[in-house]
């Protein structure tokens, strides 16, 4: 009956450090999460300021802007919404208008995305997966091609302004 006892207490103690490796594990994995939102989804459920995610889409023809102090900023759309995003390094060689990018980063209070990473297309064939499924939707939608001029984050906020009212 003692060594039953004794296999008992290893067996539950072994099954509570693996319980708590796992959920350290969750809390540390859960922080190196970035997900996919596009303009669209933004525009359904803004996230958080300050949350990071990763935004895609198409770069609107005649949006992107370079400052003398360096950096770029530019707007993408999914053609639902559009989305104006900010970036202080160098674009990527790759980097034009028209084509598909994913950005990383977080929206600040004002809306406007702050990107610390973005990413290009690599070929001509070639478009993130994230962001041709999100076009894909929207054609499905029946929604035209190009620039909405609706910002998805101003979008967002008047959803969650109307649903708390």
């Amino acid at each position: 009956m003692i060594k039953a006892r004794k296999r008992l207490w290893v067996v539950l103690a072994s099954a509570g450090v693996l319980v708590s490796a796992g959920v350290l594990a969750g809390f540390a994995l859960r922080d190196a999460m970035t997900f996919f939102h596009s303009p669209a989804m933004v525009a359904e459920a803004p996230p958080l300021p300050g949350q990071r995610i990763r935004v895609g889409g198409l770069v609107i023809e005649g949006s992107v802007e370079r400052p003398a102090s360096g950096g770029a900023s530019f707007s993408v759309t999914d053609t639902i919404a559009d989305i104006r995003i900010t970036y202080a390094g160098s674009l990527p060689d790759l980097f034009r208008e028209g084509q598909g990018i994913v950005a990383e980063g977080a929206f600040e209070e004002t809306g406007v995305f702050v990107a610390s990473r973005v990413l290009a297309k690599h070929d001509e064939a070639y478009m993130p997966p994230e962001v041709a499924s999100a076009l894909a939707s929207a054609e499905a939608r029946g929604a035209l091609p190009g620039s909405t001029g609706r910002d998805a984050w101003t979008l967002g906020q008047a959803r969650i302004g109307q649903s708390r009212t």
